[in-house]
């Protein structure tokens, strides 16, 4: 396994594969290992030269983790694709370099079945199953994280030597606080996970084609778009109290509305449109009554779209104009927030008065449906903690020009911050939010002029998980080889 210098025609192309171009890593190298035996070799190399590695799977990370100018060696498993049934286990292995879209297709092509994860057919399974994984299904199937059986992670002893280990959710498994820590605690913070396995909590047998929810048959997905001329304060009000009124009344798991995911897209008057995105694995009714209760009560005209394809066709192309070209140049800031309860009229003004303003940005408040099949873990079953919830919430932004920038980022702060005036500027805990996805990480949180809660960003990402989690930090990654601006800390 040979590294990759920056004198490698490969070595920028490896460098710069990643999703938010705000940030920029220059590694001394860069190491492409194929196998855990290779991932092995390659942190010891690291620990033994004093170097700092990170691992990189998809590269689609929001904050700058992997692309960190102070790291050093950069470990790339995206050569790490294999996806077969493990006989042995019972279940799906799933290498971390795969990706989610691959990850789809050979999971159906081979056997019929889907694993609820991610949006993006590009994001990479290594780190984002560890970090809970929500995605269009997960009113209907749950997380990702919650059909996770095993794990094969290398990571570092006590005297600085590097191992692999395998983790499984088995009560008898000595290791299974090392898996615990895996369905919601986040990437980069124990180790370098090689491989997954993947079943369904209440599959026990030995036939893979019941061993993972059995894929829809199809999927209805709809459109719907108005002019944001025709609105005013009133009706945009209107529009999203009843999103927020929708999701409450819907989100619990005997819901008959759990084949129903939609996003409302509240995009800044610059964008010229305010639109709803979703789909449905129960076909176009569900859809209509889903319309009529939110988009009909405003009495303004709009423009709705509804197509119906397979599941497949679906999972590697989901809305194409979200992953349209030029999306890989972007630089964005993505600030997520979970809801218990539905927007306060208060909380409607100050969107409309953040998304009306005079400001030459692109940006937008994203509300996104959620709990089902997700509400019905217990919060210490997983690392997932927030498993009461009816919305996932995020405001942001992104741009091209670096000129952009200073104004974007003051924008989208400024507007996530006064979301939150009563709990210090960001979502804390209680009968209304429930703090941030770790998946999509906000360095902010842990930024006191930007989160003056007196609540720390662990809690807002982990709850009452948090101290576990470092239990399961000190053990197994007592030297903190891993880490990162938000990662998990040593205990005591």
């Amino acid at each position: 396994m040979e590294k990759i210098t920056p004198d490698d025609i490969r070595y920028s192309d490896l460098a710069e594969k990643r999703f938010n171009k705000r940030f920029t890593g220059k590694p001394e190298y860069i190491r492409l290992p194929t196998s855990t035996k290779e991932v092995v070799e390659a942190v010891q190399e690291a620990v033994n030269s004093k170097r700092r590695p990170v691992v990189r799977s998809g590269g689609h990370c929001l904050e700058g983790f992997v692309s960190d100018p102070a790291v050093q060696v950069l470990i790339d498993i995206s050569l790490m694709t294999d996806i077969h049934y493990d006989a042995e286990q019972a279940a799906f292995a799933v290498e971390g370099g795969a990706t989610v879209g691959e990850m789809y297709r050979r999971l159906f092509l081979g056997w019929g079945v889907v694993l609820p994860a991610g949006e993006h057919p590009g994001i990479g399974m290594g780190g984002h199953v560890l970090g809970g994984a929500f995605g269009f299904l997960c009113r209907e199937y749950g997380l990702a994280a919650d059909y996770l059986y095993g794990i094969e992670l290398v990571t570092v002893d006590a005297t600085g030597k590097a191992y692999s280990v395998i983790a499984t959710r088995e009560t008898t498994d000595p290791n299974r606080e090392l898996w615990w820590a895996h369905t919601g605690g986040g990437g980069g913070n124990f180790g370098i996970v090689t491989r997954y396995w993947l079943r369904s909590p209440d599959s026990n047998g030995s036939d893979p084609y019941s061993a993972l929810p059995k894929a829809p048959a199809s999927i209805t997905t709809f459109r719907v778009a108005w002019d944001w001329k025709l609105f005013d304060e009133t009706s945009f009000s209107h529009l999203v109290r009843n999103f927020g009124a929708w999701s409450l009344q819907n989100s619990r798991p005997d819901s008959p509305y759990t084949q129903l995911f939609s996003i409302l897209f509240l995009n800044h008057r610059n964008l010229g449109k305010l639109e709803i995105k979703g789909l449905s694995t129960g076909g176009v009714q569900l859809i209509d009554e889903h319309l009529a209760a939110i988009a009909g009560p405003i009495g303004l005209p709009y423009i709705q779209q509804i197509e119906e394809s397979s599941w497949l066709r679906f999972a590697l192309n989901p809305f194409p104009e979200l992953f349209q070209p030029g999306f890989d140049n972007v630089q964005a800031k993505v600030k997520d927030a979970f809801f218990r309860q539905p927007f306060t009229d208060s909380q409607i003004a100050t969107a409309y008065k953040y998304l009306t303003a005079d400001v030459k940005i692109g940006g937008l408040l994203g509300m996104a449906t959620y709990g089902g099949k997700v509400n019905t873990v217990p919060p210490d079953a997983t690392a997932s903690a927030q498993r009461d919830c009816i919305m996932d919430v995020a405001c942001n932004t992104g741009w091209v020009d670096p000129e952009g920038a200073a104004a974007s980022l003051d924008w989208v702060r400024n507007f996530y911050k006064a979301l939150f005036p009563g709990s210090g500027g960001v979502p804390v805990p209680n009968e209304q939010t429930d703090g941030s996805m770790i998946n999509h990480p906000d360095t902010d949180l842990a930024d006191p002029e930007w989160n003056q809660s007196g609540v720390p960003w662990h809690t807002l990402y982990y709850k009452e998980n948090y101290p576990r989690l470092q239990n399961v930090k000190t053990k197994w990654d007592p030297l903190n080889i891993f880490y990162h601006a938000l990662s998990i800390q040593l205990a005591g």
